[in-house]
């Protein structure tokens, strides 16, 4: 704290060793959890203490230890309110200066049967430690503090904790997106730990769903992680339509079929991607909004063989991190309507050359998934 501070300074400059005393005791009362008016009250009672020994008695040893005159404690007085009154009046500011709008930019709206019951007024109010964990978010042009506040307002189904979720559950989380939820329903074994790094050694044999959502509250606690050990199907319509967005992570091309197929349903925006040896890919689907979905590009599961899973065909370990980071952006962007989601275009990663390729893709009309007529309309 400032007091704090400028206490240590005071002593640097002065050589008065009695201050050190008093920064003691101050520290001491911080300590116990004496804080706010009580802190001051005890600051200033002290203070005055020593101003009144050294006032009654100015030719005393004592006054000539505390080597001040009493106009010198009491201007060192007056710069210790100011100091407690600034400290105050920030934190006064920070607690008020966050309510969350009704409709924050970007956010997707969710329909009256899917929409939360009002939070309290202390609920809708950053606090202090949450302004100072988004600072770097707040201070972005084009994410600013309405942005902040669409990401925590936010539900975020994030399908698959492995590889590609691994690095999306930990940027999603430290971004403070407020309720996401985490579905796998594997468990963590150490061959996964080369590149899914949410994980520990001490991890091994949980359930990925758990293990992650411990080390997402842990990152910050200011967020709601729900965790699902089990796969997401077709059959969970009704849980993707009370979502604002999905997140797939999966290297199963049924799974991503049917996550499409309810997405497409439900008209939630689905952030795609896949990783082999050393490339990767990142889009959006979102036919609601004009970009294709899954099926419209890829309609049939691959050969066997052609795209192999990564326990047969390998994948660097830094790339599901790459790519994990890119879903998560476009995750942030979309929630917070900032730039340019990947709507429409398929990011291409080629690890090995260092080179990026972005392909337009574009919707079928005669998709049997989100052709007219097939996706909900709003």
């Amino acid at each position: 704290m400032p007091v704090l501070i400028f206490l240590t300074i005071m002593i640097v400059v002065t050589q008065l060793w009695w201050l050190l005393l008093y920064l003691i005791f101050l520290g001491w009362l911080i300590w116990l959890g004496v804080s706010g008016w009580r802190l001051v009250l005890a600051a200033v009672l002290v203070w005055l203490a020593v101003l009144g020994g050294v006032a009654l008695a100015p030719d005393s040893a004592f006054a000539r230890l505390i080597g001040w005159s009493p106009q010198g404690l009491v201007s060192v007085l007056l710069v210790i309110a100011l100091l407690f009154g600034a400290e105050a009046l920030v934190a006064a500011l920070h607690a008020h200066a966050m309510p969350l709008p009704d409709r924050a930019p970007g956010l997707v709206p969710l329909s009256a049967a899917a929409k939360p019951a009002p939070q309290p007024a202390s609920a809708q109010v950053m606090q202090p430690a949450e302004l100072d964990r988004y600072a770097r978010h707040i201070v972005l042009r084009e994410l600013g503090g309405p942005g902040q506040a669409a990401l925590r307002r936010a539900r975020v189904l994030v399908v698959g904790a492995g590889g590609l979720g691994a690095p999306v559950c930990q940027y999603l989380a430290a971004a403070g997106v407020g309720r996401i939820t985490v579905a796998d329903d594997d468990r963590v074994s150490l061959s996964n730990l080369q590149r899914q790094v949410i994980f520990r050694s001490k991890d091994d044999g949980q359930p990925k769903a758990q293990a992650a959502r411990a080390a997402m509250l842990a990152l910050n606690p200011h967020i709601e992680v729900t965790a699902l050990a089990r796969r997401i199907t077709a059959e969970d319509a009704a849980l993707i339509a009370e979502q604002d967005l999905v997140i797939d992570g999966t290297d199963s091309f049924t799974a991503r079929q049917a996550i499409n197929a309810a997405c497409v349903a439900a008209g939630v925006p689905l952030v795609a991607g896949a990783i082999a040896q050393w490339e990767g890919q990142v889009t959006v689907w979102d036919p609601k909004r004009g970009a294709p979905c899954m099926s419209c590009i890829f309609p049939q599961a691959p050969a066997p063989g052609l795209a192999p899973a990564c326990v047969e065909a390998g994948v660097v370990g830094p790339l599901p991190g790459v790519i994990g980071s890119m879903m998560a952006l476009e995750a942030i962007k979309i929630i917070a309507g900032a730039g340019e989601p990947l709507r429409g275009r398929m990011l291409i990663f080629d690890g090995l050359y260092g080179e990026n390729r972005l392909m337009k893709i574009a919707r079928r009309g005669d998709c049997p998934v989100c052709g007219s007529g097939h996706f909900a309309q709003g």
